[in-house]
This record gives structure tokens, C-alpha cells and sequence, in this order.
């Protein structure tokens, strides 16, 4: 009888050590689950901030135009990088930033040569909402590239590094725009 005792005592403790170790590898990959899902929507918020300040940059170049002849070929960079802002992963958002760093740049070398244009409050008005999305973008890629950093140390380290190569996950890729920390635009008059 104390050996059927023992015997259901010692089959309810492996028991719950299985419920234990399940619910501990289910915890660990909802958490690579949550990561991933905060990083997706953050990637989602910088790209409706990259397309917002793209938005502005063709307003700017609306009010430019009427004081320089502005290429039309910049309009076609501005509209076909707000449709690739929509669909683009962390390596074609860094190609983005660039293109639309160096659109804006040329914008404010055309409002430094036309005194009256710096003075237009419509302009004033856009490079100011420019420099606050700017200010967001900063924000979202520190707060998106916290979380990749976070998914990707326990995609590396011991006992997570299991539950990810069990599931396949792989590590995010950082948002990197290194021009952006380089050349910050100055948006004075």
C-alpha cells in the first residue's frame, strides 16, 4: 500500500513538473510573439511618420516651386517613396530616410537663397511640423530598435535560444539610418 502511495505521489510531482516546463516554453514564445507584434506596429507607426513627412516635403516643394524651377523629377522621388514607405521592411525604410534626408536638404538650400520664401508663414508652418515628425521618427526607431534588441537577445541566449530555434524565428533586422545621425537637418531661418 505505501509502495501504490509513493508510486501516485512520485507520477503527480512528474506530472506537474511537465505542466511546469509547458507553460514555461509557452511563456517564452509569447513573449517572442509580443516582441514581434510591438515591433511590426512600431515599424507601422514610422512609416506613417515617414510618409507624413513626406507628405510635407511636396507641400514644401508646392510653395518652393512658385520661387525656383524645382525638377520634376524630385515630385516623382517624393510620390514613389511615399508608396514604397507603405510596404518597406527595416533595410528599404534606411534607403527612404536617405533619399527623403537629401530631398529635404535641397529644400532648405532653395529657402536659404529666396529671403522672401523664408518669411512665408505657409512655409515657416511646414518646416516646423517637418522638424517635429522628424522628432517622431527619432522616437519610433529608438523605441522599434529597443524591441528588436530585446526579441534578438533572447533569440541568443540560453533557455529562450531553444524555444526560437524550435519555432524558427530569427532575429530582427535594427533600423539604421546612419546619414540621418550624421547630417540632422537644421530647420533655422
Amino acid at each position: 500500500m505505501l509502495e501504490g502511495i509513493i508510486g501516485w505521489i512520485i507520477l503527480i510531482v512528474i506530472v506537474l513538473v511537465i505542466i511546469g516546463l509547458v507553460l514555461w516554453i509557452v511563456g517564452i514564445y509569447n513573449r517572442f510573439v509580443s516582441l514581434r507584434n510591438s515591433s511590426e506596429a512600431t515599424l507601422g507607426q514610422i512609416r506613417v511618420a515617414m510618409k507624413k513627412r513626406l507628405d510635407m516635403i511636396e507641400q514644401l516643394l508646392g510653395s518652393v516651386k512658385s520661387y525656383a524651377k524645382f525638377e520634376q523629377e524630385t515630385f516623382t522621388k517624393v510620390t514613389a517613396m511615399r508608396a514604397a514607405v507603405a510596404t518597406a521592411g527595416p533595410g528599404d525604410l534606411n534607403k527612404v530616410e536617405a533619399e527623403s534626408r537629401s530631398i529635404f536638404g535641397r529644400l532648405l538650400a532653395v529657402a536659404e537663397n529666396y529671403p522672401d520664401l523664408k518669411t512665408s508663414a505657409t512655409v515657416t508652418s511646414l518646416m516646423d511640423s517637418v522638424k517635429g515628425l522628424e522628432d517622431e521618427i527619432g522616437r519610433q526607431r529608438y523605441t522599434f530598435n529597443n524591441i528588436s534588441q530585446e526579441f534578438n537577445t533572447m533569440v541568443d541566449t540560453i533557455p529562450s535560444n531553444f524555444i526560437a530555434k524550435m519555432m524558427h524565428l530569427t532575429k530582427l533586422e535594427y533600423l539604421q539610418f546612419e546619414e540621418a545621425i550624421a547630417t540632422a537637418p537644421k530647420i533655422e531661418f
